[in-house]
Parts: C-alpha cells; sequence; structure tokens
C-alpha cells in the first residue's frame, strides 16, 4: 500500500484558477542525474485561445522561482505576447564546491525535466500547443547560467535567452544553431572578476564568429538583478516580431545586417553587421540600440574595462 510520502514524491499536477488565469504544479518527484529537485509552476491567462510561447523564469542558485509567476510584469509580458509563464525550482545535490551549479547544464538531465513538465501542463491546461511551443529565457546568475546551457542544449526550442551575471558556463563554444539565437548577456561591472571573465570569453568568442548576442555591461552594479529585467523584456519585444512567421508557428533566422551595431568601447551604434575585428555587440532594432545606450553608459562617465 502507498503511503502519503510514497504520493508526495511522485509527480504532483495541481490545476487551481484565480483571476481569469490557470496555474498548475509539477515536481518531477526525486533527484535527477544533474540536480536534487526540480519543480516547476505554470500559468496562463485562461481566456487565451492559443499559446504562442512560453517565458522561462529561472531565479539563483537554489531558489525557488515559482512566485514569479504571479509576478504583475511577467504576468503583463504574457498577455501582450499570448504567452505563458513557467517558473523554476532547481536545487543541487549536495558536493564540495557549492559555487558551481550542476543543474545548469540543461543537457544532463535538468533540461528534459523542464520539458516533461511542459508536456504534462500541455495535457492539463489542454493547451497541447504549450509542448512545442517556443521560449524566451529570463534567469539571474544560476538561471541565467541554466538559460544559456539550454539554448546550447535545444536552439531550436528558444526564441530568445537571458545570460545574467552568472559565472560558470559549461559551453564556451556554442554550435551555429545556438549563435544565431538572439541573447542578451549581462555584467554588473562591480561583480567578482572571475564572473565577469567567464562571461565576457564566453561573449567575445562566440560574437567574433557572427553570434547575434548583445553584451550589457551594467554599470555601478554587482550580481544584483539591477535593471536587467526591462532590459531584457526589452530585448525580447524587439526580437519576436522578427522571430516569428506570420502564422506565428515558426521560428525565423534573424539576418545580422537587419539590426544594428553598438561599439563596446564608445558606445556608438549605426545599422548594419559587425565590422571584421570590430569589438562590438548586436542590437535587434534601432529603439532597441537607444535603449541599450542608455543602460550601459554611466550616469558618471567612464565604462567598464576588462
Amino acid at each position: 500500500m502507498k503511503t502519503a510520502n510514497d504520493f508526495l514524491c511522485a509527480i504532483l499536477c495541481v490545476l487551481t484558477f484565480h483571476a481569469g488565469a490557470a496555474t498548475l504544479d509539477h515536481d518531477a518527484g526525486g533527484a535527477g542525474n544533474n540536480f536534487a529537485k526540480a519543480a516547476f509552476r505554470f500559468w496562463c491567462a485562461d481566456d487565451l485561445a492559443t499559446i504562442a510561447g512560453v517565458a522561462i523564469l529561472v531565479p539563483g542558485q537554489d531558489g525557488d522561482g515559482r512566485g514569479m509567476v504571479a509576478d504583475a510584469t511577467w504576468q503583463k509580458f504574457a498577455r501582450d505576447h499570448k504567452f505563458a509563464l513557467l517558473a523554476c525550482y532547481f536545487t543541487d545535490k549536495p558536493h564540495d564546491n557549492r559555487f558551481i551549479e550542476d543543474y545548469a547544464l540543461a543537457g544532463n538531465g535538468s533540461g528534459q525535466a523542464l520539458l516533461d513538465a511542459l508536456a504534462d501542463f500541455a495535457k492539463t491546461s489542454k493547451h497541447d500547443e504549450v509542448s512545442t511551443a517556443p521560449f524566451v529565457m529570463w534567469g539571474h546568475s544560476a538561471g541565467g547560467q541554466f538559460n544559456y546551457e539550454f539554448a546550447c542544449w535545444k536552439p531550436e526550442r528558444v526564441a530568445a535567452f537571458v545570460v545574467n551575471k552568472g559565472g560558470v558556463y559549461f559551453t564556451h563554444l556554442a554550435s551555429d544553431a545556438a549563435r544565431k539565437v538572439p541573447g542578451i548577456f549581462f555584467i554588473g561591472e562591480n561583480d567578482l572578476e572571475f564572473r565577469k571573465m567567464s562571461i565576457l570569453g564566453i561573449y567575445a568568442q562566440n560574437r567574433r564568429a557572427h553570434a547575434l548576442w548583445t553584451l550589457g555591461i551594467e554599470p555601478k552594479t554587482a550580481h544584483e538583478v539591477g535593471h536587467t529585467r526591462e532590459t531584457a523584456i526589452a530585448f525580447f519585444e524587439a526580437v519576436l516580431p522578427q522571430r516569428f512567421n506570420a502564422a506565428g508557428t515558426a521560428l525565423l533566422d534573424i539576418k545580422e545586417d537587419a539590426g544594428w551595431v553598438g561599439n563596446l568601447k564608445t558606445f556608438e551604434i549605426r545599422r548594419g553587421k559587425m565590422e571584421k575585428d570590430e569589438w562590438s555587440t548586436w542590437l535587434p532594432t534601432e529603439n532597441f540600440a537607444r535603449a541599450w545606450v542608455h543602460f550601459v553608459v554611466p550616469p558618471t562617465g567612464g565604462q567598464f574595462a576588462p
């Protein structure tokens, strides 16, 4: 006979309704290959006929991010773009080097746990399209690490992603397919040196190969979220119209020269593609290019120097 604990360890899926929205919970039911716990919460407006995509929300180290689906900013983003929200709670198995989050390596088990949860939510919410819908991926610290590794593992599933002031990344040279996925990389000017250098190395190597990636160095900040969320949402909103086909059923590649370029030394912006050996950042639209300048230019002058 199964005990109450047995049932608690089994996959959990709870459906509730409130304020015109559906919320579901899913627990993977125990440790996986690279995580101690994987649990997820799904939210969508219940008047949404078809879900166009899913915003994946991942907090920092071992954080329970499930409450983020109740955040008014993310719910507005979801309603504006006919998206659902999926917030994550991953914890690591015990090990000595606690600054390394093994669950961030999405292709080693944690990413599949997320996909399994979405497949379950697709059935329970009666939105079959959720099981194949593309993602935008937001996260901070270990959450950004997970996003990047997921985009490297399943680039065909990701419309855009965020790398955000994390420190440990397992994949340095991304595939050509992953380099075509728009991403925004955030660094805190006053963050730990190893975090700054880790992100810069990945960005520089792949940008040299024309990755459609944006680098935003936030002045006078360390490891905090700062203003990265609103900047990431502006990035997503600049990218999404270019990523979906007219029917909204498939992801399209974006041509680099259709966007803008920002010079990472002078902060000048122009239309076009990266010139040979240019230390630059990709910017999807003119409006976002101007927002990028506002984000990266220090209020009192000076600039980050790696």
